[in-house]
């Protein structure tokens, strides 16, 4: 019997749990299907799947045997792709998550600029606020805040950041500056949604750390909308230094507190390119990931890439 399409074909069934849904995206029969499952089941001498007239359910083996299959048979497609690229020009799909801020700010002209060299390479461009599943979700890279955690996971790091306390010189005009992490919790103050009823800025300076609670007037989930709230004039925003350093430069939004180091969760903020850990980088990947970083690696560059064309160079 084919081994490997039975793992397909058993891996697909435990997506999907249903014997004719399989059968239609491999092209095959539903008879056929069971009929190879069978005769899998007999090889293994294990029962995989409880079968009814309504259901296909996984019995405890068949669960485990899924988990493991499912890396087994990206790693092998992977290979597959991997020798086919070597022998010809780099194409293909490259999917791509990214946090919000640096995938709105930095990403899209680079995407652009990419596109010119490697025609053949199509970007699918993902956002949100929160890291992803490479492989469960299907991704190839992920660009994150903080290093990853995970096993199984490369990480390449493109910048190290600060976080900046900022507000524009209209909210500042009628109101005592703030010097001090005590003087914040007085202001209206811009936060990032995070879990918990409370909302904590931390103040270090040397090896001495402040946490200041704040009360928000304004809270979002996004980055890009405290941005523009700051800009507005509501309050007090906490955002990446590459995010902000334009708006500082024309004035239209103004540091405070610039001798601390604040943050609202750790004081390890940068940008971290994340990829799985296989033998080998797919070259789409690899070429992009450099690409990426020829452009936004360095203090200079991080702040020059946001909002401005790839390749454009700081004012």
């Amino acid at each position: 019997m084919d081994r490997l399409r039975a793992m397909e074909l058993f891996l697909s069934i435990s997506k999907t749990e249903s014997f004719s849904e399989t059968a239609r995206q491999f092209g095959i029969s539903a008879t056929s299907v069971s009929r190879m499952i069978t005769d899998f089941e007999s090889e293994l001498n294990v029962k995989l799947l409880l079968r009814s007239t309504r259901q296909v359910v996984l019995t405890e083996a068949g669960q485990e045997y899924a988990r493991q299959l499912e890396t087994i048979l990206w790693n092998i497609n992977e290979a597959h792709r991997n020798i086919t690229e070597i022998r010809a020009a780099p194409k293909g799909i490259l999917r791509v998550h990214s946090r919000m801020m640096f995938g709105l700010g930095v990403l899209p002209q680079l995407v652009a600029a990419f596109r010119e060299a490697y025609p053949e390479i199509h970007i699918e461009l993902v956002l949100s606020e929160a890291k992803t599943d490479l492989r469960r979700n299907n991704f190839d890279i992920d660009f994150r805040i903080s290093p990853p955690v995970e096993a199984g996971l490369k990480r390449r790091i493109l910048f190290k950041s600060e976080r900046y306390l900022v507000a524009s010189p209209a909210y500042l005009a009628n109101r005592e500056l703030p010097t001090q992490p005590a003087d914040i919790a007085q202001h209206a103050c811009l936060a990032y949604l995070l879990p918990g009823d409370q909302y904590c800025w931390r103040f270090k300076r040397g090896e001495a750390i402040d946490e200041i609670l704040i009360k928000p007037r304004h809270v979002s989930n996004n980055g890009v909308a405290l941005l523009e709230l700051a800009r507005l004039g509501e309050g007090i925003a906490l955002l990446d230094d590459y995010t902000v350093h334009h708006d500082i430069e024309r004035g239209t939004l103004v540091r405070l507190c610039p001798d601390y180091r604040v943050t609202n969760t750790t004081f390890e903020e940068g940008m971290y390119a994340t990829i799985l850990d296989t033998a080998m980088i797919p070259v789409k990947i690899r070429l992009f990931l450099d690409f990426v970083a020829s452009h936004v690696s360095g203090a200079e560059l991080r702040f020059a890439a946001y909002g401005k064309p790839a390749g454009a160079s700081g004012e």
